[in-house]
C-alpha cells in the first residue's frame, strides 16, 4: 500500500480493552439488571454496527432486557440481527424493541430505560473512584479501583518507531478525549491534538467518515490506511472512499473482538483492504 498517512484506532489496536471497557460493559449489565451476557453478546451488537460507543452498547444490551421483560419473544442474535438490517446503532435498537411491544409494554419499557444511570455506574467502573471524581466531577457511589488500570499493551515500540519515522499518523477513536490520553501516554505514542478525533470532536462516530477524511485533509495526504478492531472501522474507511477523491485502505486487526478465521471473513466481507493479526505487523504491510 503507497500510504502518506497511517490512522490508528485505540482500543483494540493499541490497548486490550476486554477486562476493562468491555468488562465495564459486562458488570453494568449485571449490577443494574441482575443479567449475565459475555464478550460474544457484545460483539454481536458490535458487528451489528452502529456501536462504536460502548455506552450506547450498553443502553441497547440494557434495553434488549428490559423488553423481553416485557414480553418481548427475540433472542440477542434475532435482536441485533434486525439492528443491523434496519442500519445499526441505538436509534435501531430502540425501533428492534418498540416494534415487538404493545404501545403500553414500550411505554413502560421506556420509562424504565435510564441511560444516565447506565453511564454513572459504567464510568465508576472503568475510570475507578479517584478518577472517577476528577475527570467526571461528580462524587462517587462506589468504591472500585478502576478496570482503565487493566489495559495491557498491544503496539511495541519498534512498532511505534516504524510507523512515526515513515508516515503522518492521527488517531481515530470513540473514546472520551481524557481517556484517549490516558492510553495514548500508557502507549507511549505522542499525537497532536489536531492529529486526533475522540468522542469529543464529532457526533456521528465511525462508520461516518468526516472525522477520517478530515484528518486527511490535515495531513494533505493522498492515500491513508485505517487500522481498526472493528467491523465499523473498515467500514469507516470504506466511506471515506466512496465521499471523498483519496484512497483510504481499512485494515482490520485481529487483536480486539474479531478473532481467528472468522474475524478474517467478516472484515473481507465489509471490504477490508488487509486483515493483520496485530498492529505490530503494520509496517511490514506498508512497505
Amino acid at each position: 500500500m503507497n500510504v502518506e498517512a497511517v490512522v490508528l484506532d485505540i482500543d483494540g489496536v493499541l490497548v486490550d480493552v476486554e477486562n476493562s471497557y468491555r468488562r465495564a460493559i459486562i458488570e453494568t449489565i449485571d449490577r443494574l439488571y441482575d443479567e449475565q451476557i459475555d464478550n460474544t453478546t457484545i460483539q454481536r451488537f458490535k458487528d451489528a454496527g452502529g456501536f462504536n460507543n460502548d455506552w450506547e452498547l450498553t443502553d441497547a444490551v440494557a434495553l434488549y432486557f428490559l423488553a423481553t421483560g416485557e414480553g418481548m419473544d427475540s433472542s440477542i442474535k434475532e435482536f441485533t440481527d434486525t439492528i443491523a438490517g434496519t442500519g445499526g446503532g441505538l436509534s435501531a435498537a430502540r425501533t428492534a424493541a418498540g416494534e415487538s411491544l404493545t404501545p403500553a409494554d414500550r411505554e413502560l419499557v421506556l420509562s424504565r430505560w435510564d441511560t444516565d444511570r447506565h453511564r454513572e455506574i459504567f464510568q465508576q467502573l472503568y475510570l475507578g473512584t479517584e478518577l472517577y471524581r476528577e475527570l467526571e466531577g461528580e462524587e462517587p457511589t462506589l468504591d472500585c479501583e478502576g478496570f482503565i488500570n487493566d489495559e495491557p499493551v498491544l503496539i511495541e515500540e519498534g512498532t511505534i518507531e516504524a510507523l512515526t519515522d515513515e508516515y503522518a499518523v492521527g488517531v481515530l477513536t470513540g473514546r472520551p478525549a481524557a481517556e484517549a490520553e490516558i492510553a495514548l501516554d500508557r502507549v507511549g505514542l505522542s499525537i497532536p491534538e489536531e492529529h486526533r478525533f475522540t468522542m469529543d470532536d464529532w457526533e456521528a462516530g465511525k462508520p461516518h467518515p468526516k472525522a477520517l477524511i478530515t484528518l486527511a485533509e490535515r495531513f494533505d495526504a493522498d492515500a491513508v490506511a485505517f487500522a481498526g478492531d472493528t467491523l465499523d472501522d473498515v467500514r469507516t474507511a470504506v466511506n471515506a472512499t466512496e465521499n471523498d477523491s483519496r484512497t483510504y485502505h481499512g485494515i482490520g486487526v485481529l487483536t480486539g473482538g474479531l478473532t481467528g478465521e472468522d474475524g478474517r471473513r467478516k472484515y473481507e466481507q465489509v471490504g477490508s483492504a488487509a486483515v493483520i493479526d496485530s498492529v505490530n505487523d503494520l509496517p511490514e504491510l506498508l512497505e
